[in-house]
């Protein structure tokens, strides 16, 4: 599962960014708060991720400025009838932090200015994060070493895609080495994990 992304923002649209990693392109979806405060084009960003796949849309990156904001993505989606897109919603017009504030004084309007989130839906939200860790109370800073970057192969991408569906290493390895060897070796990595879960469903 990729959870960190540092590299160069390539491109900004209206839902997503092209994060430039090593010459590798990820299109790291965001929520408006996270695009409107993406650095300038060319400059370097550090995302944490959210790694998620379905069967419709495949697999998706959810990027995010902070760790808390990744957590709340999270928790929220872990409620009945928050998705995605509801999820990043709620952290367009609420912080972490004020997220929690509005639990804490069961401020279900506050909520409930989120795009796609009507009354019940934001009462269900403020009740069912009670007590839930929502921000960090203790921010991790990451420092980028000295050494080079290490730029991913397809394969160790693939295999980490499979270890975050929580599919078993020997079966995720497995099924690469079987998909590369159909699909060749300059494939790409969303194909490979593709066709790596077509194996693993045989």
């Amino acid at each position: 599962m990729i959870g960190r992304l540092r590299g160069l923002v390539a491109e900004v649209g209206e839902e997503d960014a092209l994060i430039d990693v090593g010459g590798v392109g990820y299109v790291v979806r965001c929520g408006s708060r996270t695009l409107d405060r993406l650095p300038a084009l060319g400059d370097e960003a550090l995302l944490h991720v959210e790694t998620q796949w379905s069967e419709a849309t495949g697999i998706r990156l959810y990027g995010f400025l902070a760790r808390d904001e990744r957590r709340a993505f999270v928790a929220l989606q872990n409620i009945q009838g928050v998705g995605p897109k509801a999820a990043l919603g709620v952290l367009d017009v609420l912080s972490p932090a004020e997220l929690a504030q509005a639990v804490a004084r069961d401020d279900k309007a506050q909520v409930g200015r989120a795009q796609g989130v009507g009354p019940k839906l934001a009462q269900r939200i403020v009740t069912e994060l009670k007590d839930k860790p929502i921000s960090d109370g203790v921010v991790q800073a990451f420092h980028a070493g000295a050494a080079s970057p290490h730029v991913p192969t397809v394969a160790g991408e693939a295999v980490a895609a499979l270890l975050g569906l929580q599919i078993a290493e020997v079966t995720a390895r497995r099924a690469v080495d079987a998909a590369l060897l159909r699909l060749g070796e300059d494939a790409a990595v969303p194909a490979v994990i593709k066709a790596a879960l077509q194996e693993i469903g045989r």
